[in-house]
């Protein structure tokens, strides 16, 4: 596998990618306390509350993911990337503002709209990287994500316990300068004789299915994909009910756990995933991640102790391996006029899975720590989550390798 520099389009997402999460893991330890406070509500009647409120972000996602896709096909990554971070800047203003659940709602269709700008920005580094490089700059976009991950939730927890709302004017304000870098730093990454006419009945989730749909071989990694992403949605749908509710930890300490999350997750996709693709291949490192991640989640539904927990951090990094790698194998089955149409249907099928990861895992959760359970079982989200996931290492195991002697293709 080559190791050519990193062009400066790609170090541009990459910088995004940084201030994106930390944005985001800003807000994640003090969501279930601003809900808890709105609401007048019990943890276990939040738990619920933010199932529904992350399934209304996920159909906004759903429906504008294919679109933002094929736009960025016909106009180019630029604008609309630059349009959908500014998306967030205000997000996160409203959240802040926030007098009521109502608003709270608003604010979330607002965020997922907007949070679709995911298959525009892998679409850069589809533009313009090497096929056998894809996997190493999809690994370092999860590694920049997790690099951010790790500031964002401390920042986070400690700002959170002066005043759950104060996150939320920050996560503004970064989203607001990373505007601003991205329109003096981004270029354009389209070239316009690989630009395509916009077209509604391929930019509707449906018809985004019935264009992909017949690229050879993108059926079955689509299938791992959805499975994985509902697994692995178990985290950011329940980490601070299940922390808050099982061990009683502070937002300080939520915040902490999430950012040794992203220490390992960096770690790991920097380290070890290109290591492991140049020796295993795209296909057989994602089944690597997906087996240590499985064991991670049998490990959280039988903790007990928040030491235990916390134990078990480093183990559910290994995840970091399967999404660069199934997104690296779905890009092969593009070329130059489509990929961001594949990135933007690609981004459909994940938010498939965030519409029904708060379907399943938080009313499950709420129920099962609320007063009408038979008995108390706060891992039970995670032993859903865990039995998802092997339905994705079956497909996985299901697709056959490529008859070809690149490894990056096994």
């Amino acid at each position: 596998m080559s190791q050519q520099p990193i062009p400066p389009a790609i170090k541009f997402v990459l910088a995004t990618m940084v201030i994106n999460a930390i944005g985001f893991g800003i807000i994640v330890p003090v969501v279930p306390r601003l809900l808890m406070e709105l609401s007048s509500t019990p943890i276990s009647e939040a738990t619920a509350i933010g199932g529904y409120l992350a399934f209304t972000f996920a159909v906004a996602q759903f429906v504008f993911s294919p679109i933002l896709g094929n736009l960025s096909d016909r106009f180019g990554r630029r604008p609309i990337l630059l349009g959908s971070l500014a998306g967030f800047s205000i997000d996160f203003f409203v959240l802040a503002l926030a007098p009521t659940l109502t608003w709270v709602f608003i604010a979330r269709a607002i965020s997922g709209m907007f949070g679709a700008s995911n298959g525009p920005a892998q679409s850069v580094i589809a533009d313009i990287s090497a096929p056998e490089d894809r996997s190493r700059y999809f690994g370092l976009l999860g590694a920049s994500f997790g690099i951010g991950f790790v500031l964002g939730p401390v920042i986070g927890g400690l700002l959170g316990d002066l005043d759950h709302r104060v996150p939320f004017y920050v996560a503004g304000t970064l989203a607001a300068i990373n505007v601003v870098y991205g329109y003096f730093n981004l270029p354009e990454t389209l070239a316009p004789e690989n630009r395509r006419r916009f077209e509604w009945r391929r930019a509707n989730p449906l018809g985004a299915l019935l264009q992909v749909r017949k690229l050879a071989g993108i059926i079955p990694i689509s299938l791992a994909y959805f499975f994985w992403q509902l697994a692995s949605l178990v985290y950011p749908m329940t980490w601070s009910y299940y922390t808050i509710g099982r061990y009683d930890w502070p937002s300080w300490l939520i915040g902490t756990s999430l950012a040794l999350v992203g220490v390992c997750m960096a770690a790991s996709q920097i380290f070890l995933l290109p290591r492991a693709v140049s020796r295993f291949g795209e296909r057989k490192t994602a089944i690597i991640g997906v087996c240590g991640a499985v064991v991670a989640m049998i490990g959280y539904a039988a903790a007990g102790q928040g030491w235990m927990a916390l134990a078990l951090l480093p183990l559910m990094a290994s995840q970091s391996l399967v999404h660069p790698n199934l997104t690296a194998m779905m890009t092969r089955r593009a070329d130059a006029t489509t990929q961001g149409e594949v990135q933007g249907f690609a981004s459909a099928v994940m938010a498939l899975g965030s519409l029904a990861a708060p379907l399943i895992y938080n009313p499950a959760l709420g129920w099962f720590t609320g007063p009408s359970a038979p008995f108390t079982f706060y891992g039970v989200a995670f032993a859903i989550s865990a039995m998802i996931g092997m339905l994705a290492l079956i497909v996985l195991l299901s697709i056959k390798p490529a008859k070809t002697p690149d490894p990056a293709l096994v």
